[in-house]
């Protein structure tokens, strides 16, 4: 069982708490990176963990599937104490008393006419088995157990991309809502200096006292748009510890980082389709499904014949400990269930269907696998073009800033237009952080749907 803090998250996540923008004196705050997110998950999100344990689980089978192959060997021990009452004409109505017998006391021996005997019974031994054939029956079931835990790897790989997925979804929803706060902090920044200057240009006189109070409420506007930013970035990191499977503070940054660019993401999805067909663990779940389904069916069948085994046994038995006597015995026995009902019938069109059944699920997810490599492509090509359009939008709100900057402090603009300018230049900034996490997004959704 996992520790809720090991020392790999203390290292990560046990950080000394620090504000967005640390003072030269204040220690800066850990850096958690992509790759060791996905590090922690894996090595203790719970869903994991649990797919590990149906592995193992799986493992298990296929030493009970091959248990039957195995000797079979069972040591008996008894000791009983016996009494037997027969009666006879001769002596229905007054039983005799004579001398006890071997091991009795105030009963006549074994046998004797109107008795009623008394006495223990010891015997030690041992039974085995050996199974010699049964068409298949036992060989293939531990076949198909073999093949269901190899499909129980693969699911277990499932889950690990899924958690792996969600771990960067969360990480650059964090690096999003840092990137927010960064956004804020310079918008209140600006805020601050134009409200500098508008203070200096009332007291002269050149500017009216409206200015201030509409430079006084973008300001107020602005450090509340920061606050929400810094509670979002805090919120976005308790959810990327709870992807990651950790109770931990959030009082770390993420780093600053992506993907990266995907090769053949700027191509047709035909090859990268392929690719994913080959490697997505769900469509090796299935295919290992459904070579355990044809197996288990094969060792159905063998039902239909007979079960030939090797026995033997040997035992020391009798009446006193130190009088047992030695038996001994071996053979063959050869089963053959001849009728049940119909009960290997109905096992063998169960196996059928479920083996046709597991045909149709590896079609039916070689579809999804398809849909989900185009749509993760175009969604990358899309997130692309965004950026693009995204970046020119801010680079002309900033131009557009500076010519507001310019227009006002010249006595041309008015206070309306300069506080529209930084409205829109933060708009457009926060705009770009979210053509940027688009990407980031789109090409996690991408790795995950070619199976890496």
């Amino acid at each position: 069982m996992n520790r809720l803090l090991p020392l790999e998250i203390l290292l990560l996540l046990g950080m000394v708490g620090a504000p967005s923008i640390a003072s030269a004196d204040e220690p800066a705050p850990r850096v958690l990176h992509l790759d060791d997110a996905v590090r922690i998950a894996h090595d203790h999100q719970p869903s994991v963990l649990n797919a590990r344990a149906l592995t193992n689980a799986a493992a298990g089978r296929i030493t009970e599937a091959r248990a039957a192959y195995l000797p079979q060997v069972t040591g008996t021990a008894l000791a009983e104490r016996v009494h037997s009452r027969s009666v006879s004409s001769t002596s229905a109505t007054s039983p005799t008393t004579g001398t006890a017998g071997a091991g009795t006391t105030g009963t006549t021996g074994i046998g004797g006419s109107g008795a009623i005997p008394t006495y223990d019974v010891f015997s030690v031994g041992l039974n085995a088995s050996q199974l010699i054939w049964d068409f298949g029956t036992t060989i293939n079931r531990t076949r198909a157990a073999t093949a269901g835990r190899d499909a129980q790897e693969a699911a277990e790989h499932t889950t690990e991309l899924q958690i792996a997925l969600q771990v960067r979804r969360a990480f650059f929803q964090a690096h999003a809502q840092h990137a927010l706060v960064k956004v804020g902090e310079e918008s209140v920044q600006n805020f601050e200096r134009h409200l500098g200057q508008i203070t200096g240009f009332v007291e002269q006189g050149i500017r009216p006292e409206i200015d201030l109070a509409q430079a006084r409420t973008d300001l107020a506007n602005s450090k509340v748009t920061l606050i929400n930013a810094r509670n979002g970035y805090s919120i976005a990191k308790a959810q990327l510890n709870q992807a990651m499977g950790v109770v931990g503070p959030t009082d770390y940054d993420v780093a600053d980082e992506d993907i990266g660019v995907l090769p053949g993401e700027d191509g047709p999805s035909t090859d990268l389709a392929k690719t994913a067909l080959d490697t997505r663990p769900e469509i090796v779940t299935l295919r290992r499904q459904q070579r355990a389904a044809q197996l288990t069916l094969t060792a159905v069948k063998g039902a239909y014949g007979p079960t030939l085994s090797a026995v033997g046994a040997i035992s020391e038995a009798g009446v006193q400990l130190d009088a047992l006597g030695t038996n001994w015995n071996v053979g063959l026995v050869l089963s053959w269930p001849l009728f049940q009902g119909g009960l290997t019938t109905g096992q063998v069109r169960e196996a059928q269907g479920n083996l046709d059944a597991a045909g149709a699920q590896i079609a039916q997810e070689e579809l999804a696998v398809r849909l989900e490599v185009e749509q993760g492509l175009l969604d990358v090509q899309s997130a692309k073009v965004v950026i693009s359009a995204a970046r020119e939008a801010l680079t002309n709100a900033k131009e557009q800033l500076r010519l507001a900057e310019g227009r006002y402090e010249s006595g041309v603009g008015s206070i309306i237009e300069l506080g529209d300018a930084q409205v829109a230049a933060a708009n457009a900034a926060a705009q770009d952080v979210q053509a940027e996490y688009s990407l980031a997004s789109a090409r996690a959704e991408l790795l995950s749907a070619l199976g890496r």
